[in-house]
């Protein structure tokens, strides 16, 4: 099986990780017999600065021709940093209707969690976040904001439609693990907005008798994430709610550095994007010392979705046996290089060959 990926690293570490996660990729796909056909794109916040926009608009169409997108990171210092999300990620997600955000969250071996006493058995669980509508649909305006009236507004777009499709997605993903889903919403404050969210979820449930099913409010949710990390299996959650928490779940798995995602297009009429849930961290660009597993776990989730799923277990096994091992990059408190880990995972893909 060949499959085609369009490869974006996009800016800062990303010209670094992006590489790395692809040679990674590479050697897996040998093992498991299937290809990767890569084709590179220059595009970001770098490419901006050059021509006025960060991917031409004439192109997006030709992303539409791929089977995935493999992308690092967005943003420079020099770039509006409102662009980045309007003009290239945002842009993506919505075109090629990726209305599921996943992102895993679980302690990999070896690494000690800032949570006292949390373990691997107790950091396990996936935050699913609506990811075209909601909060983050940049519709709005600002009237004489340098005037004493000034004013601005953000509106909160949820539609019974975007809704019933992310829950399903969510709780099918529940019936495959423990069979647990938390809605974690603020529907107390948001009563129009996020009531209908909890009405349309709360009817969905009844479609999944399996799955058990509540609902929690993010203050207390994200309390949880901290004492009690264990009650966590599924989490299904708004665009803005989910990128708060997903940082929030990178950092209890001891780096953001460590943490994947995916840009889902479940029913394959356009290709998925994935990408490390960290910034392009220009500061640490061409130090060869950032952290490559993200990038590599995204890779892992994309093998998921294209079916290769017996190479998507094994490469997350490999990356719980490279953490064991005890090489840290700067991130983790350690002095390990990007390519250090680079060459640990491509030793341990080597032993099994």
């Amino acid at each position: 099986m060949k499959y085609r990926i369009a490869v974006v690293p996009g800016d800062g570490i990303g010209h670094e990780i992006v590489p790395v996660g692809m040679r990674i990729l590479g050697a897996i796909s040998q093992q498991f017999d299937f290809a990767l056909e890569t084709e590179s794109f220059e595009w970001g916040a770098g490419h901006y600065a050059k021509h006025g926009h960060f991917i031409p608009e004439d192109r997006v169409a030709e992303m539409a021709t791929f089977d995935a997108i493999y992308f690092g990171a967005v943003g420079l210092p020099e770039v509006d940093d409102t662009l980045p999300f309007k003009l290239f990620t945002n842009l993506v997600r919505t075109r090629f209707q990726q209305y599921v955000n996943l992102r895993p969250v679980r302690l990999f071996a070896g690494i000690d969690s800032p949570l006292r006493n949390k373990t691997q058995k107790d950091i396990d669980f996936v935050i699913v976040r609506e990811n075209n509508e909601g909060e983050f649909v940049q519709s709005g305006r600002q009237l004489y904001p340098d005037r004493p009236e000034g004013l601005a507004i953000d509106t909160n777009i949820v539609t019974r439609a975007g809704v019933e499709r992310v829950a399903r997605y969510a709780f099918a993903l529940a019936q495959t693990r423990r069979g647990h889903l938390t809605n974690v919403t603020k529907s107390n404050t948001m009563i129009y907005t996020l009531s209908l969210w909890d009405r349309v979820i709360a009817e969905i449930a009844e479609e999944f008798p399996d799955v058990n099913y509540r609902k929690m409010y993010v203050d207390a949710a994200s309390a949880n994430f901290v004492l009690h990390p264990e009650y966590f299996d599924v989490i299904l959650t708004t665009n803005m709610i989910g990128d708060i928490l997903s940082d929030l779940g990178g950092a209890i798995m001891g780096s953001l550095g460590l943490g994947g995602s995916g840009n889902i297009n479940p029913e394959r009429a356009f290709p998925s994007m994935f990408e490390p849930i960290h910034g392009s961290a220009p500061d640490i660009a061409g130090q060869n010392s950032a952290n490559p597993i993200g990038q590599i776990w995204s890779g892992v989730l994309m093998l998921d979705h294209l079916g290769e799923k017996r190479a998507a277990e094994h490469l997350l096994a490999i990356a719980d046996r490279v953490t064991a091992r005890g090489v840290r990059t700067a991130d983790l408190g350690g002095t390990a290089k990007t390519s250090d880990i680079e060459q640990l995972f491509l030793q341990e893909i080597a032993k099994a060959s």
